[in-house]
């Protein structure tokens, strides 16, 4: 697979992919030490809520950041969301967050190419997962990002690398996150609204399904796989 088309091209992606570690490698570190409530749910939703009407824009750049960068888990900002915003606002906000943050992954892909996915993602997870949107297409990608606990995240770096197109993945993101997300929201809703019980019970759906998806992850690879050519749509 050729990623540059010249010399002069190979050292300017060299020059901006080292810029971009850099940069997100700061960043990181910055967080780490000035803003430490980004990796602590409870302290992320008071921090939040402090500004007020402009709660939702920090919450959305929050939620795309995550995608990118990964310091805490979608679904705990999503839970945060519901909890602070109600569930129809929350899941607005969520999603939008989301799809900003796949966006960027996805973009900084195709234009860095390889070389910054094998930088920034775990090399066990390129092993597993390369090619693996190519070989499942759009309906195995769509039903791969509908379960929770896969390496979704990964998978809008790793689906940079194929032909396809933004507006395409934003499609599939956008139908197939919505599902768990509405529920992880709801779940913030229900516990903002003294609701326990049921906010217990929607988590608990979530947890179960992100823990089989996540022990499960390579076997759910190769069932797409092997049923890509005999999905019905």
């Amino acid at each position: 697979m050729q990623i540059f088309s010249s010399r002069a091209d190979r050292w300017r992606g060299l020059v901006g992919l080292a810029l971009l570690l850099v940069t997100f490698g700061g960043l990181y570190l910055l967080v780490q030490r000035y803003a430490p409530f980004v990796f602590d749910a409870e302290e992320l939703r008071v921090w939040i809520a402090q500004f007020g009407v402009f709660a939702p824009i920090v919450f959305v750049l929050i939620q795309a950041t995550q995608v990118v960068v990964a310091p805490i888990p979608g679904q705990v900002v999503a839970l945060v969301s519901g909890y602070l915003f109600g569930s129809v606002p929350g899941t607005v906000y969520s999603l939008t967050g989301v799809l900003i943050g796949s966006a960027v992954a996805f973009s900084l892909a195709k234009r860095f190419g390889r070389s910054l996915v094998e930088d920034l993602l775990h090399e066990d997870v390129i092993d597993r997962f390369d090619g693996f949107v190519e070989r499942v297409g759009i309906p195995g990608l769509l039903v791969f990002v509908l379960i929770p606990g896969l390496p979704d995240d990964a998978i809008c770096f790793l689906s940079g690398l194929t032909t396809l197109r933004l507006r395409t993945f934003i499609a599939i993101i956008s139908v197939g996150r919505l599902p768990a997300y509405v529920l992880t929201v709801y779940a913030g809703g229900e516990f903002a609204d003294g609701q326990i019980g049921t906010g217990l019970l929607l988590i608990g759906i979530i947890i179960t399904a992100s823990v089989v998806g996540y022990f499960k992850q390579d076997a759910i690879r190769e069932l797409l796989q092997r049923a890509e050519p005999r999905l019905p749509f």
